[in-house]
């Protein structure tokens, strides 16, 4: 999932993409309107929008899908790293490009949070469509790795979407609390530094460590 050059301009699809998961994370499914989201996004009017996602149902799911199909794949190349004997690099590569993707979409957190609490089955089933690949993907990963009984895994893989993704999701939470920015570069930082010191921890794996500079 290589990051944009900064010279390259985001498609109209991707800015429609970006200014939906914000107002969808922010105001949720109900609070959002289309002639808002077109608006946000610069387009001239809202039939231009439907040029690009039918119905606003079509725009959600595309949404989730950018945000959640790279995760699948990341876990799922987790688990061959694992299987290929390489378990230190498999968290370092994982945790690095995981952290790279929320921080490109720092909303997606918060808009699973609150697609989570609406009771609409709708929202359930969609949900269940994009999150339950991954959680099994992740429960085939964590049980060929770490010390973990079995029973305990299903525990283990929800403690660690919560830490990952918990930060990112209460990042206004954070602010209040912390009194600097959650999502500056300095603190996303230390936030990948802590993640993966605490999930070697977990997974019972040693950190890979930069090799000291010499002194001349």
């Amino acid at each position: 999932m290589p990051r944009a050059l900064a010279s390259e301009t985001p498609s109209t699809r991707e800015v429609i993409l970006d200014v939906a998961e914000r107002e969808f994370a922010e105001r949720g499914y109900a609070g959002v309107s289309m002639r808002k989201i077109a608006a946000g996004a610069g387009l001239k009017n809202q039939a231009s929008l439907y040029h690009h996602f039918r119905d606003k149902r079509a725009l959600y799911e595309a949404v989730l899908e950018r945000g959640l199909t790279p995760i699948f794949t990341l876990v799922a190349e987790s688990g061959r790293m694992w299987r290929d004997g390489r378990p230190e690099a498999m968290m370092e590569a994982f945790l690095d490009r995981t952290v790279e993707h929320l921080a490109l979409h720092p909303h997606l957190p918060r808009l699973i949070q609150r697609a989570g609490l609406d009771d609409g089955g709708y929202f359930r089933s969609v949900l269940d469509r994009y999150l339950r690949p991954i959680y099994l993907e992740g429960l085939r990963v964590l049980g060929a790795a770490g010390p973990w009984a079995p029973d305990q895994l299903p525990h283990l893989a929800i403690g660690l979407y919560h830490l990952i993704f918990g930060y990112f999701a209460d990042t206004a939470l954070l602010e209040m609390v912390l009194g600097e920015n959650p999502r500056s570069p300095a603190a996303v930082t230390r936030q990948r530094r802590f993640l993966k010191a605490a999930v070697a921890q977990l997974l019972g794996v040693t950190p890979v460590r930069a090799p000291r500079a010499r002194r001349i």
